[in-house]
Order: C-alpha cells, then structure tokens, then sequence
C-alpha cells in the first residue's frame, strides 16, 4: 500500500483536512507530492499521508507551521542512512524537546478539559430554588 498513490481530495478525505489546507502546506514547503499525473494532479503516498498526519495532530497543542517544519525536518534526517552518531545524537535531542513540550502541553489540555467538563456538569445540575 505504501506505493499506491492517491489524488488530493482522497488525501483530503483521509485526513480529514481540507484541499487548501494540504495546498497551503505545499506552498509553504512543508508538504510536496511524491509525484505528478500526466495530466499534472498532485499524487501523494502513505508516507505523504504520515507527513500530513503528523501536522495535523501538532496543531491542537499550538505547534506553528515552522516548528512543524523543523519537526519533520528532524524526522526526515534521522530516518536519512548517512548521518553520524553525532549528528543522529542532536537531532534525537531535538526530538526528545518536541516530546517534552507536547507532553507539558497534552497535560495543560486535560487540565482545561476537566474544567469545562466540570463547568459543563454544573449546568446540567437542577439549579436550587429561590424562596
């Protein structure tokens, strides 16, 4: 499956983002088709999907475009054969902060989801009577 390869709004609907949406990533360099139709479509692969899939799942904690983009360019070098142990050892460092930084953050947003879910119980109580 991973050399099949899918037209934009399959993307889209797979992703559940919108075709500007995964444009705009390719405008901004963060996305780029693994290939072109004869007639010029884009055409994306499982891994293409991966790269999508990992932004999408970055924006809920409030990660940018760019810190996606060094994100994946962190990915990407790590998964390249030719770095050196040093080289590999950094780049393990920078991920290790991204994790570190979506943990602190996944926390800070149970924490307001408890609150509303506390505030949204309250509601539902029957509020006391007025004498």
């Amino acid at each position: 499956m991973a050399d099949q390869q899918m037209q934009i709004g399959e993307v889209a609907e797979r992703t559940g983002l919108s075709l500007r949406t995964i444009r705009h990533y390719e405008e901004v360099g963060l996305l780029v088709p693994s290939a072109r139709s004869k007639g010029g479509f884009r055409l994306y692969t499982e891994v293409d999907i991966e790269r999508l899939m990992t932004i999408r799942h970055m924006k809920p904690l409030n990660f940018s475009l760019e810190e996606a983009r060094e994100l994946l360019d962190i990915l990407d070098a790590l998964q390249e054969t030719g770095a050196t142990g040093e080289d590999r050892q950094r780049l393990r460092g920078r991920l290790e902060s991204y994790r570190q930084v979506a943990d602190a953050r996944c926390e800070a947003l149970r924490a307001r989801l408890e609150m509303a879910e506390h505030f949204a119980a309250s509601l539902r109580r029957e509020p006391p009577a007025r004498d």
